[in-house]
């Protein structure tokens, strides 16, 4: 169904930001700057990383067409609590903290639909979160790819992963790249997924997250090499 709220149409009633491309590896802000503002997705796809005290980064989401990033400053987040990244060529909209506080007052239509979209969003990262706590590896990747494929979507049961490798899925699930090399190999041979640049991702995957035992035993005790 389609949004009672064109995104768009609120920028441009509320500020005269206009769209922005970000080129591939491009940062779009970092962790620590100050929290002023919101970004949209128009195209492309947008990384989020945090690194710890002792300089460990974690991938912890991605942000696609349609999505926003870094809406804590609604909340009163002073500073960005993680790096937001383009990984493919984006457009973004910058959007003042000021306009959007502004049209959530004064927009019923654009608060429920704001409010509608960061509920479904924290109801995804706890999502993740108990995936992370709770399932295999090999789950965590199967899910993780159906997440990127959008599978589901606009009644599609096949679909397609732009660029992205292994070693950027590893850390993705918290596990190394031969665990996630071995795993691919394994779905591309029991034809759960094509792959060869991009990844084509076929709905046979859904049994592993459904944890199908047709499918054990999972992984080998020691990883083969990539």
């Amino acid at each position: 169904m389609k949004s009672p709220v064109d995104p768009m149409a609120f920028i441009s009633r509320y500020s005269n930001v206009a769209s922005s491309k970000i080129d591939e590896k491009h940062i779009i802000f970092s962790q620590g700057d100050a929290a002023d503002s919101i970004y949209y997705v128009e195209k492309g796809e947008i990384q989020l990383t945090v690194v710890s005290m002792e300089g460990k980064e974690a991938i912890i989401a991605s942000a696609g067409v349609g999505d926003f990033c870094g809406e804590g400053c609604l909340v009163g987040e002073p500073l960005r609590l993680w790096t937001a990244t383009a990984i493919t060529e984006c457009v973004v909209a910058r959007i003042e903290k000021a306009a959007v506080l502004r049209a959530i007052h004064e927009d019923p239509n654009f608060s429920e639909f704001l409010l509608t979209y960061v509920l479904k969003r924290s109801v995804r990262l706890t999502d993740a979160l108990v995936d992370q706590l709770f399932n295999s590896s090999e789950r965590r990747l199967a899910r993780i790819l159906l997440l990127l494929a959008n599978y589901g979507k606009e009644g599609r049961n096949e679909t397609v992963i732009g660029k992205i490798d292994q070693e950027t899925l590893a850390q993705m699930i918290g596990t190394t790249r031969n665990r996630v090399n071995f795993f691919m190999n394994k779905f591309r041979r029991l034809g759960m997924i094509d792959y060869n640049g991009q990844i084509h991702v076929h709905s046979s995957l859904l049994r592993v997250v459904l944890h199908d035992p047709a499918l054990a035993p999972a992984e080998p005790s020691v990883s083969p090499q990539a």
